[in-house]
């Protein structure tokens, strides 16, 4: 059980930008600062996404500032002339755009350090509305704006995600906690898998309808995984909230996986590291992404040492030792073919640990024996193998993905 502070202000988040609404870009920026304002204790309420338009802007704000207290924006505020966000707040807080030196400076320092030559376009990012507290952005040019109006508060920031989320992670969550009054609340996390979402919810219907009044359960399913967070609002009765806690993990127990908000590759890391043990990966259809997510976790050096991604049989026979009879008497979608791969790869690359994965990730290439979907992992310890095989979907985005999670979640179970 972890105990958390929450913040009673409500807050709002506000995309900009056409290439949102046109499909041209996903919007992956308000779910992270969601799940981020979540987990440091605040309460967000409602989220929008509007083109690069001043009156859509302005309605957008108008609409947040009814019914939120705090306003987080992301968006148009870069060099280009269709970034128009930083003009729009200077109409919309009657202020003016002033020159600003210490912003200057901060670019100038980014753009030696990438050995970029300044231009107008850029040098244009110094000015900043006259009304607002300036936040140098320490990884881009664009500067972090923070107004206040009747208590309230507004921070505009750039849409480029490394650079929001630096500049929410070192201060504008930290601002935002500083300003605001905090309240306690509880929150019990408990990631889950082998189980659809359905059936999760049949098996803990009792239990949800049994909650104590103030105690929820949301369900986060990704792919092959489900996170179930229990969560307490205004409470200051911590036992009760304990007792349903251990009533949550008795019934999912034999499902359960972690009770921590950390992702698989992170969980991976830390048994891996835990153990002083290595890894690497052998990929067909997943086409590297265990690997990718695996060395997205900070310090994956210590124990990854790297990968072949083995898509065509080719370079199974060649590069993985995989037999060419077996291929091409079954093909690679067998159980003997990640096996060897599994083998071979922790061989080559001299790792104590491996994965391979061989499957159909479609939308073509299925059979009777194999249709798509078909995937087969096999993680290797040590000597030892397990094999296993899927039956994933017909989509191909969501087999890459949920293969990538299943791999990574049987080679977790087996160490």
């Amino acid at each position: 059980m972890s105990l958390h502070t929450r913040c009673k202000m409500k807050v709002e988040i506000i995309t900009i930008g056409d290439e949102i609404l046109i499909g041209q870009i996903i919007d992956t920026n308000s779910a992270w600062m969601a799940a981020e304002l979540t987990q440091s204790g605040f309460e967000v309420t409602s989220i929008q996404s509007v083109g690069d338009a001043a009156r859509s802007i302005i309605d957008a704000i108008d609409l947040a500032f009814s019914r939120a207290d705090i306003l987080l924006l992301t968006g148009g505020i870069g060099p280009t002339n269709d970034d128009i966000t930083k003009n729009t707040l200077c109409r919309y807080f009657d202020t003016k755009l002033v020159f600003s030196n210490e912003v200057l400076k901060n670019i100038e320092k980014i753009f030696a350090h990438r050995n970029f030559s300044l231009n107008d376009l850029t040098r244009n990012q110094a000015l900043v509305p006259e009304k607002c507290t300036v936040i140098q952005n320490k990884t881009g040019t664009a500067p972090i704006l923070w107004f206040e109006k009747e208590g309230k508060v507004l921070v505009s920031m750039p849409g480029v995600p490394f650079e929001m989320k630096t500049a929410m992670a070192n201060d504008i969550i930290p601002r935002l906690q500083s300003q605001f009054r905090m309240e306690d609340y509880l929150r019990q996390s408990a990631l889950v898998s082998g189980i659809t979402e359905s059936a999760l919810a049949i098996r803990l219907a009792d239990f949800e309808q049994g909650l104590p009044k103030g105690i929820s359960l949301a369900y986060l399913p990704s792919y092959g995984m489900i996170k179930l967070r229990l969560f307490a609002r205004n409470m200051d009765n911590t036992d009760l909230f304990q007792r349903q806690a251990e009533k949550l993990k008795r019934l999912i127990a034999d499902l359960l996986v972690s009770e921590t908000e950390k992702s698989l590759e992170e969980l991976l890391g830390e048994e891996l590291q835990t153990h002083n043990l290595t890894i690497s990966t052998a990929e067909s259809c997943t086409g590297g992404l265990v690997a990718h997510k695996i060395t997205s976790v900070a310090g994956a050096s210590a124990y990854f040492a790297g990968s072949i991604v083995s898509y065509s049989n080719e370079i199974k026979e060649k590069f993985l030792d995989v037999d060419k009879d077996l291929l091409d008497a079954s093909g690679a979608v067998n159980e003997e073919v990640v096996v060897q791969m599994a083998r071979n790869c922790a061989k080559l690359l001299k790792t104590d640990c491996s994965i391979a994965i061989s499957g159909i990730a479609g939308p073509a290439g299925g059979s009777e024996e194999n249709p798509v979907g078909t995937v087969w992992i096999c993680t290797y310890y040590r000597g030892e193998s397990i094999a296993k095989k899927y039956n994933m979907g017909n989509s191909r985005r969501e087999n890459i993905e949920r293969s990538a999670n299943m791999a990574m979640l049987q080679m977790l179970k087996m160490l």
